[in-house]
């Protein structure tokens, strides 16, 4: 595995490895994957780089998100995507949508309420979902399976990747994608398509921790629009 060295951090290039992979899939008859999709604006590159390479079905496995209705809203978006990228491009992408259930999902967190954002908490809540989608992968034979959080600044490819290594061993009979779909300027690619589709840019990861976090921000926000601006003579 190719390695990276910033600012004496080693980092593993998984989007190196992920083009090497690419490289030795057979085109005929794709390969099927099982793609984790938290919503729309992050599925918007990963959906078009891996479109002409696999058989694509998502798994919209996020009963994180934070409240029912921003759940409902980030799913209705990501149906639309897949309707424009379905008349725009051909695509024929499947969706699958699991029970939501905030409320039991969030049990797991609650102890690591206290962790700020981007840590063990972050992390473990990548590993829930990502398990529960990596296990229906392995019972319904998908060849393959990845998540697109890696396209997000916010999340760390690294832990992700490493989360996905971990679990491919728990499901040997479905091989993991490695990715940092952030490369070969994955964000700037997508957030034109979002642009142009005109997606929903949701501004917070999911769970309630991020959307009270969220409340405190806009608020401020709001504070600094409406406080008067001096003017100088």
């Amino acid at each position: 595995m190719e390695k990276l060295s910033t600012n004496n951090v080693t980092k593993i290039n998984y989007q190196r490895i992920c083009d090497e992979i690419l490289e030795k899939l057979p085109s005929n008859p794709k390969p099927k994957i099982l793609l984790h999709v938290c919503c729309g604006p992050c599925s918007c590159y990963p959906l078009t780089f891996l479109a002409t390479r696999f058989d694509i079905t998502i798994y919209y496995g996020n009963s994180n998100i934070y409240p029912a209705e921003e759940y409902d809203h980030r799913l209705s978006e990501l149906r639309r995507l897949l309707d424009c990228l379905k008349r725009d491009h051909g695509y024929d992408i499947k969706l699958i949508v699991p029970p939501y259930d905030n409320e039991n999902y969030m049990k797991h967190l609650e102890p690591l309420k206290d962790q700020p954002e981007g840590g063990e908490r972050c992390f473990l809540c990548y590993a829930l979902r990502m398990e529960e989608a990596y296990a229906y992968a392995s019972a319904h034979g998908f060849d393959f399976f990845t998540t697109v959080m890696t396209v997000s600044r916010q999340k760390n490819s690294q832990k992700l990747n490493e989360i996905g290594k971990s679990l491919s061993f728990k499901y040997p009979n479905v091989a993991y994608l490695y990715s940092d779909f952030k490369k070969k300027k994955g964000l700037e690619i997508g957030t034109q398509i979002r642009k142009e589709y005109d997606l929903y840019n949701q501004d917070y990861c999911g769970c309630q921790y991020s959307y009270e976090e969220a409340l405190i921000r806009r608020a401020k926000n709001a504070e600094k629009e409406a406080a008067p601006t001096s003017v100088k003579n």
